[in-house]
């Protein structure tokens, strides 16, 4: 396969601003959030209505929106203005979740917040998105299991939720040191192979990978990238998930460029540049903090760098 010309990238204004949007290439959703932080709704309650059942969709939009600054009081006067509407109450109650995240409001409303937008809406995955990300920073092991089960009882390829289980597990003993059969892997293998062909849960080894190098760094283990990436399961894992990339691709999944960087890094890691260019020209501008941060980078520079290395070896 070979890639298109890189896109123009010419010079970056503030570094956040050409990079690290949460967004990523969802037009629709950019506008959208545009005028949502101007307090004007009614797009985001058309958008909403329009994304319906897409549930990896449905997610990363209300994320979005809800990461937002003033989401919370923008989302209470949708609320206010239709009380019956189960969008109004799914992102007022994610906005919520992450103004606790921030410090800003409590995880026992927001949590409450999240349970009401169940009860409205049952099969919606997102408030229980919402309550699973409440889990991951301050509920214990089992309550985060028994909250990502619902997610996957409603959606079983969840993304959001798959990729806050593998950074989850990949925590678990951190003093272990480096181990080809740490239990993150054994469920990444199980997820990707639990789904369709299409799906790109095929990914998620090579997002364990890095998360557990994530924690090893963090832990003083320090493993050199190329020893990470050298093992015949990890040498397998990046092998599978870009050979499911060049068959499949998944453009049309709203968070695919999270899985791009996430390949790309492995690729570089690897140590072969030449196909993580051919990630970088799909990347575009669409960078993620992770894994790029990974360990205690600066997620900016060590994207430029990385790109810039693979881009001049193609």
């Amino acid at each position: 396969m070979s890639p298109p010309p890189p896109p123009p990238f010419g010079r970056p204004r503030k570094k956040d601003d050409q990079f690290f949007d949460p967004a990523l290439c969802d037009t629709e959703l950019v506008d959208v959030r545009g005028q949502f932080t101007q307090g004007r709704w009614v797009k985001a309650r058309s958008l909403l209505v329009a994304t319906g059942d897409d549930w990896d969709r449905r997610g990363h939009r209300v994320v979005v929106l809800a990461e937002t600054p003033a989401a919370v009081a923008w989302s209470r006067e949708w609320l206010l203005a239709e009380p019956e509407s189960a969008d109004a109450a799914t992102l007022l109650a994610c906005a919520q979740v992450f103004a606790a995240l921030r410090g800003k409001g409590s995880p026992e409303k927001a949590e409450q917040a999240c349970r009401a937008a169940a009860a409205r809406e049952p099969a919606d995955p997102t408030p229980w998105l919402g309550l699973l990300l409440l889990a991951r920073a301050f509920g214990p092991a089992e309550e985060f299991t028994r909250t990502f089960d619902q997610v996957r009882a409603r959606h079983r390829e969840h993304h959001h939720a798959h990729h806050l289980m593998v950074a989850r597990l990949a925590e678990h003993a951190p003093a272990a040191g480096p181990d080809p059969l740490h239990e993150v892997y054994d469920f990444a293998a199980w997820a990707a192979e639990e789904s369709p062909a299409d799906s790109p849960l095929a990914v998620l080894p090579v997002i364990a990978h890095a998360e557990r190098y994530r924690v090893l760094a963090a832990e003083g283990h320090a493993p050199g990238a190329a020893d990470h990436w050298s093992g015949r399961r990890a040498r397998q894992v990046l092998r599978s998930a870009f050979d499911w990339w060049l068959e499949w691709e998944r453009e049309d999944h709203p968070r695919n460029r999270i899985d791009l960087n996430f390949l790309a890094h492995a690729k570089l890691c690897e140590g072969r540049p030449a196909e993580a260019a051919a990630l970088f020209h799909r990347i575009g501008r669409h960078a993620t903090p992770a894994p790029w941060s990974y360990p205690d980078l600066d997620p900016h520079q060590a994207f430029l760098a990385a790109r810039s290395a693979a881009l001049g070896s193609a």
